[in-house]
């Protein structure tokens, strides 16, 4: 079966078709708020839960909704995934009742293992190493805002799966990454490699440097959730990561602030900067919305307009 579980699963063609299809079905939206789309009728997403999330769970249902479709909220107690049933049976279950699962965990092996044993396509809708729809949609609000040619995008903070999936996004569509953070907290340096195969990406510990010259500059929380034992350690080495007016004076005069929610105003980002640039913020969360209707539309539609070739996985 066809799978999205990384960025890398995506061809450069298949990444910039996602991203213009978003932006398609956006504007789709706007034109007739009102309209049921059936495109996906009869369909049905399994939603597996790991971790709580807002704009995941919504922009997924939603989207199932706007097309047709049903969406299925499997919260962790309804489950305990690999603790009271195996993956491999989750998987098989799920794949002989639903067209597609959608997972949100905390182990990349995960989504890899409901992948080799559905039989019916499974979306990464975050794990420890990716976040792969939120890059789309990432891309998607660049893309709106200003465009993806000769762009710079500066990524400020912990080496997360945030950024290891826009890295990665970033290099095959052309959009130079520089990325910025403490000592001990860089990305993993196999994604590194990766991106740098494909496109122009830099390290630094400098975020001054990283963020010379930048079109949109991007930030996520210092501890994210299952780090909570490092929170205290973190907030004492991260402050200087911080996105705030003067670092910003480093960048282009319109540069854009991207943060991918929940943001915790005054680590960071500063108050003043997060409220300056809520236009973008906000655009991009709800973004989430097209960008997920995009990848449901390529792994489960076999009978509309949108039928472009396959995605790959290895999976």
């Amino acid at each position: 079966m066809n799978h999205f579980l990384s960025i890398q699963d995506l061809t450069r063609d298949d990444a910039l078709f996602l991203i213009a299809e978003a932006k398609r079905l956006k504007r789709e939206r706007v034109e007739h708020p009102s309209a049921q789309f059936e495109i996906l009728r009869g369909q049905t997403l399994a939603m597996v839960f790991e971790k709580p999330s807002l704009r995941t769970r919504v922009s997924f249902e939603a989207a199932m909704a706007h097309c047709g479709g049903h969406a299925i909220y499997l919260a962790p107690s309804d489950i305990g995934l690999g603790k009271r049933e195996a993956v491999a049976d989750v998987a098989r279950v799920l794949g002989g009742m639903c067209d597609a699962i959608m997972a949100r965990v905390f182990a990349h092996k995960t989504v890899v293992e409901l992948a080799q044993w559905a039989g019916k396509p499974v979306i990464n809708g975050l794990c420890d190493m990716e976040h792969p729809c939120q890059a789309i949609a990432d891309l998607q609000t660049l893309a709106e805002f200003r465009s993806l040619e000769n762009r710079k995008i500066a990524y400020i903070g912990d080496g997360n799966n945030v950024c290891h999936s826009l890295m990665l996004l970033c290099a095959k569509v052309g959009v130079e990454f520089s990325c910025a953070t403490p000592e001990g907290y860089e990305p993993v340096p196999y994604f590194v490699q990766k991106a740098q195969e494909e496109g122009k990406v830099s390290l630094t510990h400098d975020p001054r440097e990283a963020v010379e010259g930048a079109d949109c500059v991007y930030t996520d929380v210092w501890t994210s959730m299952g780090q909570e034992e490092e929170s205290a350690r973190r907030l004492e080495i991260f402050p200087p990561f911080q996105i705030n007016e003067e670092l910003l004076s480093a960048a282009k005069p319109d540069a854009l602030v991207l943060h991918c929610l929940p943001a915790h105003r005054g680590e960071e980002i500063s108050a003043e900067t997060f409220e300056l640039h809520s236009p973008e913020i906000f655009a991009q969360a709800q973004n989430r919305l097209h960008a997920q209707k995009a990848v449901l539309l390529r792994l489960m539609n076999h009978r509309g307009r949108v039928t472009p070739r396959p995605l790959t996985s290895d999976a």
